[in-house]
């Protein structure tokens, strides 16, 4: 009798894993089978989604989704996209397979909910106000002051998020986030003050693997200065942080896990570094966009892989992170925020001989409009090891002042900038 051969059920979209690395990371587990929502970018990666298993359009309804997964007969139900993670719950659920409880699924989407469920556990008390109309802007007031960051309350890669200090400010922003009456939900939250870091981040994020038997953290990922207003520039491992630092970080981030009632899979937990201690910026329900480039090289450990084991229900092979005494970087350039096209890159193979770096992406190619806006949107990932913390600092620098984009803007300026220019930290939110 031949073995049986497993069935993976990958609810795929645009999230932390593209669809390259999701094939090439669970294609000895079994066979893939992508259940795709009618998005665009689901659409144009249809082709090579079909390299690595079969495609199958969702239906669009709960029950209707929860059919086609029942005749696909999985033996996991699993994915990468912060956009998926509910529904992915819920056909878990269906056919009785670990995944996010409902409850803890809607937690870590929902930035209201999420910041309730920290309050009543006594994790956090990071005080925040829901933000559906503009006429709700006084309570938000009341409950949250000033200063404060608004921020969708699903969705990440910093899309629509601002940070205001003043009224004016407020008054200038609001018909920009309900234009013409348009029905949105945000959240409106403290604006968290970090202890001066630099040149490194004042935030870092924990990499976790939850399981019935407890959570276990992977890594604490340290982070570079934010771009204003909130874009990611990238990470490094191991992080910079004191050994009493990095107790408090995982200490806290165990907790609000287990408040969220996580149970399985990857988490990504993002905490601000104040003076009173460490905060919960969020809690994500996946795995980190980026992290399995640096894990993969830096380790040799695939993260897609491990998630599909979890998904599978195999707890049995969670890494152990081995860093080699040296120190791992990825580094994105960020586009502009005005709305512009890319005409030509120039200095990358000299960026790429520089001392510590070891690779340099292109994410966009000349011709691409770039919409401009505060989301971040990278035009590469630059990656690299060095000795210690400082050496890292210091090939950046030279990397970047070698690295240069042309942009045209709708004016008609034509403009080269410099990586460093680009990714200059100078104005970093308060």
């Amino acid at each position: 009798m031949s073995e049986h051969r497993r069935t993976l059920a990958v609810l795929y979209d645009d999230g932390a894993a593209s669809a390259g690395e999701i094939g090439v990371g669970l294609a000895d587990l079994g066979d893939i089978v992508f259940l795709v929502p009618p998005t665009a970018h689901a659409q144009r990666l249809r082709p090579v989604l079909e390299n690595f298993g079969t495609v199958v359009p969702l239906t669009g309804s709960t029950g209707g989704d929860i059919a086609l997964a029942r005749s696909l007969s999985p033996d996991a139900v699993l994915t990468y996209s912060e956009r998926m993670v509910r529904t992915t719950a819920e056909l878990a659920r269906a056919l009785g397979l670990p995944s996010h409880t409902a409850q803890a699924a809607q937690a870590v989407t929902d930035k209201i909910r999420q910041r309730q469920v920290l309050r009543d556990a006594g994790v956090d008390k990071v005080r925040s106000h829901p933000l559906s109309s503009p006429s709700q802007w006084a309570q938000a007031y009341d409950a949250v002051g000033l200063p404060a960051i608004i921020k969708p309350v699903r969705g990440g890669g910093s899309r629509d998020t601002y940070a205001v200090t003043t009224a004016a400010e407020v008054a200038q922003l609001l018909p920009q986030l309900f234009p013409a009456g348009a029905q949105a939900e945000y959240t409106v939250e403290e604006l968290l003050k970090g202890v001066a870091s630099a040149p490194y981040g004042d935030y870092v994020s924990v990499e976790s693997v939850c399981t019935p038997h407890g959570v276990r953290h992977l890594t604490v990922t340290g982070k570079f200065p934010l771009l204003k207003p909130f874009r990611e520039l990238g990470s490094y491992w191991p992080s910079h942080l004191p050994d009493a630092v990095l107790e408090e970080v995982t200490d806290l981030t165990t907790r609000a896990l287990e408040a969220l009632d996580v149970r399985y899979g990857i988490t990504h937990t993002e905490l601000k570094l104040t003076a009173d201690g460490p905060r919960i910026i969020e809690v994500n329900g996946r795995l980190s966009g980026h992290l399995n480039l640096m894990s993969r090289r830096v380790c040799g450990v695939d993260m897609v892989r491990l998630g599909g084991l979890l998904a599978l229900g195999d707890t049995s092979a969670v890494p152990e992170f081995d860093y080699s005494n040296q120190v791992h970087f990825l580094f994105n350039t960020m586009a502009p925020l005005e709305p512009c096209r890319l005409e030509a890159v120039h200095g990358a193979a000299d960026a790429r001989k520089v001392e510590g770096i070891t690779g340099l992406r292109p994410y966009v190619r000349p011709g691409t409009e770039l919409p401009g806006g505060v989301m971040t949107t990278p035009l590469d990932v630059i990656w690299g090891s060095c000795v210690d913390h400082r050496a890292m600092v210091d090939a950046l620098d030279e990397a970047l002042s070698k690295l240069s984009y042309v942009f045209a803007y709708p004016n008609g300026t034509v403009r080269e900038s410099t990586a460093a220019a680009l990714t200059d930290v100078s104005e970093v939110p308060a």
